[in-house]
């Protein structure tokens, strides 16, 4: 099968040839439709990300498919099961094998497509507003990076969850995709000479979402209200902010961490209930994912640029098929 590969670390990772897997005990193997790119798979290729598996290995953290083959022990998900599935690495391939317990099924109104790109995004969104920052209807919400793969979904699970919603992101074109998406105030940090001042001007923020880090991020925590929380969730700037320990104390913040992947370890319920709630919403028409650009597996490389240099908005997916079209359902 074709799979995206990272052979030795410091290369750069390419499409090569290899073994098709067979699902284990507790297993299921996943006829790969799309796989979903994240900002995780570039940490990956330079290895900085905190679950980097060893090379060789294939890339590619989330997927949508069909089973096709079931390890011993497995009847749930049955092949021909549409499925969703977070595996972590793997999933730029044709076939994929994951734990049985980490498919999730998609449902009929949603398409491979949307499929590939909803969990890391939407997942790190609800559990950081919800479950993290316990988003309340008529807060204020900024979101920084509002265009991004995950900051798009934050202005729109913000919206729904009824918060007044404020979107940060640099140029024009961006802020119309926020907009669209719920976002009331729109700010440009590719031209805004002062963020700091443009922020203060707002008359206070309950939660900052923080998908950049710095310059943006002190500017942020610094519009907090008094016992407004800033959640962490990345650093696609690629300066990782870094706060006094005074300002915390004088407004009674907190800094909140939000590592999604970090649930499957250690309260994997948490994530499960999260996604089927995610999926609810999606098939009642609550949510409407975004994907700006879906490319074929030969052009990896150029998705995976586009989430480098911050050109794409909402998703970039790979339809496993040679077109390169969307997915279908």
């Amino acid at each position: 099968m074709r799979a995206f590969m990272m052979q030795t670390a410091g290369a750069a990772p390419r499409l090569t040839e290899t073994a098709r897997p067979d699902p284990g005990p507790g297993e299921v193997r996943i006829r790969v439709s799309a796989c979903g790119l994240n900002f995780a798979d570039l940490l990956m290729i330079e290895g900085k990300y905190q679950d980097t598996p060893e090379p060789p290995f294939t890339l590619g953290m989330e997927i949508a498919g069909m089973v096709d083959a079931c390890g011993p022990g497995v009847r749930d998900p049955a092949p021909g099961t549409r499925v969703a599935a977070f595996i972590g690495a793997g999933g730029l391939a044709d076939h994929a094998v994951c734990d049985a317990a980490r498919c999730t099924p998609v449902p009929e109104t949603m398409t491979m497509t949307e499929a590939a790109g909803f969990q890391i995004a939407y997942g790190t969104s609800h559990l950081a507003l919800a479950h993290r920052a316990r988003l309340q209807p008529g807060e204020t919400l900024m979101v920084l990076g509002a265009a991004g793969g995950v900051g798009l979904t934050a202005v729109e699970i913000g919206a729904r969850m009824g918060a007044r919603v404020i979107a940060v992101a640099r140029g024009a074109d961006k802020l119309e995709v926020a907009r669209q998406a719920g976002a009331a105030v729109l700010i440009d940090s590719a031209t805004e000479p002062d963020l700091k001042a443009a922020f203060k001007a707002l008359g206070g923020v309950d939660v900052v979402y923080d998908a950049v880090g710095e310059p943006a991020a002190s500017a942020a925590l610094r519009a907090l209200r008094p016992e407004g929380r800033f959640l962490a969730i990345g650093f696609a700037g690629g300066e990782v902010p870094r706060f006094a320990a005074n300002l915390l104390l004088v407004k009674n913040l907190s800094v909140i961490g939000l590592y999604w992947g970090g649930y499957l370890r250690f309260a994997p319920q948490v994530l499960t209930d999260s996604l089927a709630e995610l999926m609810r919403w999606h098939a009642e028409g609550r949510l409407h994912p975004h994907v700006s650009h879906v490319l074929p597996l030969a052009q990896v490389a150029e998705g995976l640029e586009l989430l480098r240099s911050r050109q794409a908005t909402g998703k970039v997916v790979i339809a496993l098929d040679e077109s390169g079209a969307p997915a279908g359902r």
